[in-house]
């Protein structure tokens, strides 16, 4: 069936640094450090609800610098985390940190409690961008950490932003082109959301700083996606998660509870006009995978409307192309 994680949030934990556009309790919807009693307890429930056909599921420590936290306190997680992988089979566990907080030491450590895939928090791989938004590392730093990750044998995934401050318009694809030569077995993709305490919103309010619209944000991450897809990297992620904290402190920006949806909606809509191209307008069918029916449709029958707009009146068919395939036919 897919894989899955038990996520547990470790806000601002152990970072030294408060980024532009950082306000951890918004986005986690959680201000407290989970206890290892506590990662034992949820991992227990988790194992008696979660589907038996899921291939994989992993423990995840998100949000903060996990790799950075006090030692006793990482390793009190690392514990539980260790102990729940053992007792209910288990794929492994995962973290996020900063690319600067990653050395011999703390990876000897992590490597001791079975952790088996790191993301790291990069956004962006310019250093005039990093240092604008306050990030406190360099992209050398990423490329260092991402090749001791490597080296100790683990999975590597890279978490980039679009639309950060001070970043051009051709910056996203520096930074992807950059972290694909990386080589990560996974990406995420966050368009920059504007939140309530951050300094965006300060910047935002002087007039220094505009935001990308949904709109916008959608163009620039599809684009993104088809990237890494074509270079054989895993999209897991685009958008941030909806909560109820994260829409309380939203001030403006690319967010939307349905990004991920907007964006492989997106890329449906340049297959099709790639299919339709050099074709006379009229009626046409367009057939994809039964599960991707709703993304060629597009939110609203947003695809369908600018292809009418086009000339061309489309029937969508669910059919055997594999996922993100079109197949198209005139409509007798």
């Amino acid at each position: 069936m897919g894989h899955a994680n038990i996520a547990f949030f470790v806000p601002h934990l152990g970072c030294p640094h408060q980024c532009s556009f950082c306000n951890q309790h918004s986005i986690s919807g959680q201000a407290r450090v989970p206890a290892p009693k506590e990662v034992l307890e949820t991992c227990a429930q988790q194992a008696e609800r979660l589907p038996r056909d899921l291939t994989e599921v992993e423990i995840a420590f998100f949000g903060g610098s996990f790799t950075a936290i006090e030692g006793d306190i990482m390793e009190g997680l690392l514990e539980a985390a260790q102990y729940c992988v053992r007792r209910y089979g288990f794929a492994g566990i995962r973290c996020s940190t900063r690319p600067d907080a990653v050395e011999h030491r703390v990876m000897d450590t992590l490597r001791r409690y079975g952790m088996t895939h790191i993301e790291l928090g990069c956004q962006s791989m310019e250093d005039e961008v990093l240092s604008l938004n306050g990030r406190g590392h360099t992209a050398q730093d990423v490329r260092e950490a991402s090749r001791l990750v490597r080296a100790y044998g683990m999975g590597l995934g890279h978490q980039m932003m679009v639309g950060l401050y001070g970043e051009p318009a051709y910056g996203p694809m520096v930074t992807a082109g950059e972290l694909a030569k990386l080589k990560p077995d996974t990406v995420r993709i966050y368009p920059t959301v504007v939140i309530r305490g951050t300094r965006l919103a300060e910047l935002m309010r002087e007039g220094l700083y505009q935001p990308l619209t949904v709109d916008q944000a959608v163009v620039v991450c599809a684009e993104l996606m088809a990237y890494f897809r074509q270079h054989k990297i895993s999209v897991i992620r685009v958008g941030l998660h909806a909560s109820e904290s994260l829409e309380e402190d939203y001030l403006a920006g690319a967010y939307h509870p349905a990004f991920g949806e907007l964006c492989a909606s997106r890329l449906y809509l340049i297959k099709a006009r790639e299919a339709l191209l050099g074709m006379p307008p009229g009626s046409y069918n367009l057939t994809v995978h039964p599960g991707e029916i709703s993304k060629m449709v597009g939110q609203r029958r947003g695809n369908i409307m600018a292809l009418a707009q086009e000339g061309y009146n489309i029937s969508v068919r669910g059919g055997s192309p594999p996922p993100g395939q079109v197949i198209l036919t005139q409509s007798t």
